[in-house]
């Protein structure tokens, strides 16, 4: 059990080091392992303010995660709109949106119950 946990802790560090790396915005990191029938263990949610930036933020996330963990999304959909790209590394699932997209979807309310981690931005 710990292995998996420092594992995902690291897929998780290396998630966010990947979005921060080209300025994403809004990161925030949902807790969902204490809530019935959830898909996967936490959710990472961010946003960029293009088209152009969300393709680089899950590009960055990608090369950050590959080069580390030797590991790639079991499962990636939406880079050809690039409105709305979904990452599934099983147990955390990355969302990186556009501004407008990720407020009409409002992931975190939707997932109210979870336990929401604010990434402070650095830049």
């Amino acid at each position: 059990m710990t292995d998996k946990n420092n594992n995902q802790d690291q897929l998780i560090s290396l998630v966010v080091k990947g979005i921060e790396d080209v300025k994403g915005e809004n990161i925030k990191i949902l807790d969902l392992r204490d809530l019935e029938n959830t898909i996967c263990s936490y959710f990472i949610i961010c946003d960029g303010t293009s088209n152009t930036q969300v393709n680089a933020i899950a590009s960055s996330i990608q090369k950050t995660v590959s080069k580390t963990l030797k590991e790639k999304p079991w499962h990636t959909e939406g880079e050809n709109n690039a409105t709305w790209v979904l990452m599934d590394y099983v147990h955390v699932v990355v969302h990186v949106f556009q501004k407008q997209t990720r407020e009409f979807y409002d992931i975190e309310n939707l997932w109210g119950d979870a336990k929401i981690i604010e990434i402070a931005s650095t830049y």
